[in-house]
């Protein structure tokens, strides 16, 4: 059986991530992604409505009509996580492939949130939840495995493809944090047992690859935003908190601050609601009793308008925005486009850094430009990345023991340097170690 690897998507880019494992006249696919920051350039882009072969143009999607090109038949469309970048093109794309969606349960909730809105195709690929540790056989030939790893989002995975020639593993996106705030710690016992067993190909991300050490746990988020929040416990001015929306985690961490220093937490926008909720819903998560959602406008000005009246100190409003993205509900803050008004001395927390790319710092100094400009105090990076570090990389690779490494989720700058990285620990270039860019594929076994 020859195995090859397709690099749809995210290989020339952090976003629309796609790749696809083919096993003789096998394939499977791993993520279907959106890159935001191109829909962001179309500002009147609606995408729920908008054509693939559109989207494809903007380089907003994977350009998978090059799997016309792969000799095969899709057996399953494999997603790691929640995040957009990793499932976002599934309403626009996986109607194309009869296979089933498997993912995460967490994962598939969401998978099925994106089904539901989309308004150009329709969807009727069967959605399956695999746990952690479990497995599903895709064929006599291939059988899926999910993997407990950590990110910046809940219920996220590392997915083995075992092959009568070894495992194809796929690591986007992870961190190795032993001491998490939710849920267990990565599943090392197993990690090191697949590699005992024989790995054949590891994709893996390059996202902080030059960052040197280990990626801090998010514990150290939790104490870093304790710390900040709860040092105001008698001020009577507003806090604001804004985070990426799927990071549960790290919302929890907030509300509790929140609660504990006698503020009630309000989650503010329509991707707070719906990721914490569902998150509620499913048990994933407990809030403080305290918190409460609001996703619609009407809904939020209405939030907004009596926080203002009763008493901006009585609160601690966790909102969308922290990449200063139009629309969201910080940007709107600042353009007073919402009954919220920021005074002097009030608190904007940025618990998220600069998603790096020049129109998330472009944008995100906008924001911050006005706030100061309103007399507001701004408190930046209280926060911990959800990728790996360089030695958490070179612990992976320690525990994997792969035959061949191909490195993705990045441009040039960080598959490059990956690349710099495997050298140094005795893979060759075009040998054992693949740098490809979107639309090439490798063979790993012929």
């Amino acid at each position: 059986m020859d195995i090859e690897i397709v690099a749809v998507g995210g290989y020339e880019e952090v976003g629309r991530n796609m790749t696809a494992v083919r096993c003789g006249k096998e394939i499977v696919i791993f993520d279907m992604g959106l890159r935001l920051d191109q829909v962001m350039i179309h500002e009147d882009a609606e995408i729920e409505n908008m054509h693939s072969l559109d989207l494809i143009q903007m380089k907003a999607i994977p350009d998978d009509t090059m799997m016309n090109t792969v000799e095969g038949t899709v057996r399953a469309i494999v997603c790691t996580h929640g995040h957009l970048d990793h499932i976002g093109a599934i309403p626009k794309l996986a109607h194309r492939y009869n296979a089933p969606i498997i993912a995460t349960p967490y994962t598939i909730e969401l998978i099925k949130q994106q089904i539901a809105g989309e308004q150009k195709f329709g969807v009727n690929n069967k959605l399956f939840a695999l746990r952690s540790s479990q497995r599903y056989t895709i064929s006599q030939s291939l059988i899926l495995e999910f993997v407990r790893v950590q990110h910046s989002i809940i219920d996220t995975v590392v997915a083995v493809l075992h092959t009568p020639h070894g495992a194809v593993v796929y690591m986007n996106d992870f961190k190795l944090d032993r001491t998490p705030v939710i849920g267990d710690p990565p599943d090392f016992a197993r990690l090191r047992q697949i590699g005992k067993e024989g790995v054949l190909a590891l994709i893996i991300e390059s996202t902080n690859i030059d960052v040197k050490g280990r990626t801090p746990s998010e514990r150290i988020a939790r104490d870093i935003v304790r710390d900040t929040i709860t040092s105001y416990e008698d001020d009577k001015n507003a806090i604001i908190v804004t985070t990426f929306s799927s990071h549960i985690a790290r919302i929890k961490t907030i509300a509790e601050c929140a609660h504990e220093i006698g503020r009630k937490p309000v989650l503010i926008g329509r991707s707070m609601e719906r990721y914490s909720a569902t998150a509620e819903q499913m048990k994933l998560v407990a809030f403080p009793s305290s918190l409460s959602m609001v996703g619609n406008r009407k809904s939020i000005d209405r939030t907004m308008r009596r926080m203002m009246k009763a008493g901006k100190q009585h609160f601690l409003p966790i909102v969308t925005g922290h990449q200063g993205e139009p629309g969201s509900i910080m940007t709107r803050i600042t353009q007073e486009d919402t009954p919220y008004r920021v005074e002097r001395g009030d608190k904007i927390l940025f618990s998220a850094k600069v998603i790096p790319n020049p129109m998330n710092y472009g944008q995100r100094y906008l924001v911050e430009t006005r706030l100061k400009m309103k007399g507001a105090r701004i408190f930046d990076d209280l926060h911990v990345s959800g990728h790996a570090y360089r030695e958490d990389h070179y612990e992976v690779i320690h525990l994997l023991n792969p035959e061949h490494i191909i490195p993705s989720h990045g441009g040039i700058n960080f598959t490059g340097a990956y690349t710099s990285f495997a050298g140094e620990l005795g893979y060759t270039l075009h040998t054992d170690l693949h740098l490809l860019r979107n639309g090439q594929r490798v063979s790993v076994m012929k």
